[in-house]
């Protein structure tokens, strides 16, 4: 059975990996970084789907209230490349300025509120589609499921777990 390890758990590192505090910053920023491929793409290729859309013939049938859904949707995509690409610059500006500790607490602040702001675009791309396809009714019905999935998957499941996992 997998031991949990406590916040601040350096000497849980040492004693159970062997590892040093600076072998530990490294793995988990290799962590985050291979974390931070998986939604890189996606949400670039998400923003640039988006992008296109005002160019879009039908973009002029869309009501005003869907504009400004787009409008926050397209910002929340654009913010979330913003912080999900941040850790890589940030890394890059302090490559060798032995300020590891720093780039891994920011990358994971980052990672947190990039997937916030994902969450929420995607939520919006679901109420946008379904609102042209299906009409108001059914877009809000998707809206509120998809923002319980993602709350519930990607937040309360993990905490739950987070909040076990410290219980002695």
């Amino acid at each position: 059975m997998e031991q949990a390890q406590p916040t601040g758990g350096a000497d849980w590192n040492l004693r159970a990996r062997g590892e040093t505090e600076t072998q530990q910053l490294d793995r988990n920023l290799a962590a985050l970084f291979q974390e931070l491929r998986v939604v890189q793409t996606g949400v670039q290729l998400l923003t640039g789907f988006l992008l296109t859309l005002p160019f879009q013939s039908r973009f002029d049938t869309v009501s005003t209230p869907m504009r400004g859904l787009y409008l926050a949707v397209v910002s929340s995509s654009i913010a979330a490349t913003v912080f999900l690409v941040a850790p890589v610059a940030a890394h890059r500006i302090l490559f060798r300025r032995h300020r590891l500790a720093t780039v891994v607490r920011n990358a994971h602040t980052f990672a947190l509120i990039g997937l916030a702001l994902l969450g929420f675009a995607l939520t919006g791309v679901a109420v946008l589609i379904f609102v042209t396809v299906a009409g108001a009714v059914a877009a809000t019905v998707v809206g509120c499921c998809s923002a319980l999935l993602f709350l519930g998957v990607w937040l309360v499941l993990p905490w739950r777990e987070r909040r076990r996992s410290d219980l002695p």
